[in-house]
């Protein structure tokens, strides 16, 4: 069961993506564009830290606490389940290359932004509200462990967007 805030939030980003072509890109583009953001923060180099995996506290484990202790909060079990993919994505960025990681990031914000410009019709929803950047990836997990299910009007696209 979710908290009461956590299904408001939902409720609200459900009504900015009621398009089944829209949620699918964001199923493909919300993954790229955590793993290019957190892979991007950990270039940023803060202090050396040797107990910390190399050597170095990053811009992007300073992010990942603190997103962490949001998703938490939210709810503790899809919280739990961002937290450890988004922290599987520092080791896997430094995989990378800067270059292919910059081509994910363009990738994943066409794809997500064209879901709303051509199949939604309407702005992403952390335009109006900054927390659905956090909302989103927790959205599509608990959409993803059945801990949320869309509505009926969500479940298929209105006759106008079709």
């Amino acid at each position: 069961m979710l908290k009461p805030h956590t299904q408001a939030l939902f409720d609200e980003y459900t009504s900015s993506h009621q398009h089944p072509t829209n949620r699918l890109t964001h199923k493909v583009a919300i993954p790229l564009i955590v793993l290019h953001i957190v892979a991007m923060l950990d270039w940023v180099h803060l202090v050396s830290f040797p107990l910390m995996p190399g050597g170095e506290l990053t811009l992007a484990h300073v992010a990942w606490v603190l997103a962490s202790i949001w998703y938490l909060r939210a709810d503790a079990k899809l919280g739990g389940i961002v937290s450890v993919a988004i922290a599987f994505c520092m080791p896997l960025g430094r995989t990378l290359p800067g270059s292919l990681v910059v081509a994910i990031a363009i990738f994943g914000w066409l794809v997500q932004l064209a879901g709303h410009a051509v199949w939604e019709k309407k702005s992403p929803s952390f335009f109006t509200n900054l927390v659905h950047a956090l909302v989103g990836p927790l959205f599509f997990v608990a959409l993803l462990t059945g801990d949320y299910k869309l509505g009926a009007q969500a479940q298929t696209a209105p006759q106008s967007a079709r």
